[in-house]
């Protein structure tokens, strides 16, 4: 093939190929670790796992918010951060005993300790801006990096309360399913049927075909998952590990099993799922802004893990309230 400046030179890099083959030996690899955490860790430990996950995610963001002109408080970042996770596991722990029968009366006013990670977290981000020898660029540095705990922080924080609830625990698995069957659907549908393009400036790549694809997988995750949730919630082993008064699996038996309307299913499913690809096309334009091709390159194949969750950042949030409002797998 003749340039302008002669032939192209001739390209020793590895094969197209070897692209999908790395994504699909990370994803062989990381999806067992996940599954053993959301089923089997006891809850301190999924908190940590979250909390690690939270950090990991947030030094990738800040580096994304340094090619704005930003320089982010990182120290208060972090620090915040795992305030927002502490906050979640303590606030977690005691709606769990709340949920009991003994304190049933108080359940409603001790869940108003969700707030604490944006009542505690986000100040000290503020506070940080304080000793900087100039102020000019003091609030800009303190919304990126306070942006970062709301955006990061608090959504995967959102996950151990779902996870210590004994009833409602299945929804992460249905939430992880979910992301992951669109994620594909659209991933390879866009591939053979992409013509029209759902963002082009944005993300080039993605297609209404891809986005339609990905919406009739999340409903079909969402009937399977809720059609065997009862089999899926005795998985969920980490829960006779906890550390409050009653183990998930007593509990859950001592409550009789709760029938979901396929309503609920239908709503739940496309509201996850447009969540989920606004998250997406969302970290797509910030990247794009700050001229970054990927956030990280931990995992080989994908990129950083901001990529990886960048649709369950939104996903996880419209998950936990939709769920706490209706209380659809409650059985009281």
């Amino acid at each position: 093939m003749e340039t302008r400046f002669g032939t192209k030179p001739p390209t020793y890099g590895p094969p197209a190929i070897l692209l999908p083959v790395k994504r699909l030996l990370t994803a062989l690899i990381l999806i067992p670790l996940v599954l053993a955490a959301v089923f089997v860790a006891p809850l301190w430990l999924f908190s940590l796992v979250i909390a690690a996950l939270v950090l990991l995610t947030l030094h990738e963001y800040l580096k994304i918010a340094e090619g704005y002109g930003s320089q982010p408080f990182r120290i208060a970042a972090y620090g915040a951060a795992a305030l927002v996770i502490a906050a979640f596991f303590a606030s977690a722990g005691i709606s769990r005993a709340a949920s009991y029968d003994v304190w049933r009366i108080f359940r409603d006013p001790l869940q108003c300790l969700v707030l604490l990670p944006v009542i505690f977290g986000v100040p000290v981000i503020f506070r940080a801006s304080l000793f900087q020898a100039s102020l000019r660029s003091a609030l800009s540095d303190s919304a990126f990096s306070a942006f970062g705990i709301l955006y990061i922080a608090v959504p995967l924080g959102l996950l151990i309360p779902l996870r210590a609830d004994p009833f409602q625990d299945v929804l992460i698995i249905f939430v992880l399913f979910a992301v992951w069957a669109g994620d594909i659907a659209a991933y390879y549908a866009g591939r053979a049927f992409g013509r029209r393009k759902l963002a082009p400036t944005v993300s080039p790549g993605k297609t209404w075909e891809g986005a339609i694809a990905s919406l009739l997988a999340s409903f079909v995750t969402a009937v399977l998952v809720f059609q065997f949730h009862r089999q899926i919630a005795q998985l969920f082993t980490g829960s006779k590990a906890a550390y409050f008064l009653v183990p998930g699996s007593l509990y859950r038996a001592s409550h009789p099993s709760v029938e979901v309307s396929w309503g609920h299913v239908i709503l739940l499913a496309v509201a996850t799922n447009l969540a989920a690809q606004f998250g997406d096309l969302f970290e797509s334009a910030m990247k794009r802004g700050a001229q970054v091709k990927d956030s990280g390159s931990i995992l080989p194949g994908h990129g950083g893990l901001l990529d990886r969750i960048d649709a369950l950042l939104f996903a996880v949030p419209v998950v936990w309230y939709y769920a706490t409002l209706t209380e659809i797998l409650k059985p009281f």
